[in-house]
């Protein structure tokens, strides 16, 4: 009977170390690289994203780096960590292609100093109420576009600092870049997001419990038919 993939990852051991998952990779066990990917899949998307800024786009880096990882994988070391590893090739697979895709524009760089720092945009999962469910969702849209609105070098620290958190020397490892670069961009990120977040909240307060047209009439025409129903009833 044919294995599914799931049946497959479970004949080797999930919890196998980095280097031994390396060798299983490097020697050909097509099962080892699909539990690699799988363990790795979600912050590899989320750097790759934090980039290109493109669903469909980070999708095809994670798999070209994927590809790159797995024909170099016999180079890696275990001074870092294989998740450290891979995401370095995914920031450079990033970074190659909003090159090629922007010739014309100013170049996405992570290791360099940020000359300018561009304004952010100011534009229970069971059983859960669908109103809240739905609140949920615009509360994750609005947070994931005020994060993609990041300048390019403290998005991806972000991402890989909050989100996934990984600490200051992964990132400095991953990114090329000096942890103390890394806690400053960190930082600013945060202070950014919190301001952005901060003028949405003041936008939102404006239109809270909105008093529209529609409400305002049907609130009066009651009261005025009310006031008139007592004065039929306290006719002699």
């Amino acid at each position: 009977m044919h294995k599914t993939a799931s049946t497959a990852i479970k004949a080797i051991d999930r919890d196998m170390p980095d280097i031994e998952l390396a060798r299983q990779v490097a020697a050909g066990d097509q099962q080892a690289f699909e539990l690699l990917m799988r363990r790795c899949n979600r912050p590899l998307y989320r750097t790759a994203r934090s980039i290109v800024r493109d669903d469909a786009e980070a999708e095809d880096v994670v798999q070209e780096a994927y590809l790159h990882a797995y024909r170099s994988i016999g180079n890696f070391r275990s001074d870092a960590k294989l998740q450290t590893w891979l995401t370095r090739i995914v920031v450079n697979e990033a970074i190659a292609r909003s090159r090629k895709a922007s010739r014309r524009a100013e170049v996405i760089r992570l290791d360099g100093d940020v000359e300018s720092m561009a304004e952010v945009d100011t534009h229970d999962e069971f059983g859960e109420q669908p109103e809240r469910a739905a609140m949920r969702d615009e509360t994750r849209r609005l947070l994931e576009k005020k994060i993609d609105g990041l300048p390019a070098a403290f998005r991806t620290v972000f991402v890989l600092r909050a989100l996934e958190e990984m600490s200051v020397e992964e990132v400095a490892v991953a990114l090329g870049i000096p942890e103390a670069t890394v806690r400053t961009r960190f930082f600013r990120a945060r202070s950014l997001l919190r301001e952005a977040l901060s003028r949405e909240i003041d936008f939102a307060l404006e239109d809270a419990f909105t008093f529209g047209g529609e409400r305002c009439d049907r609130i009066v025409a009651a009261v005025l038919k009310r006031l008139d129903d007592s004065n039929e009833r306290n006719q002699p």
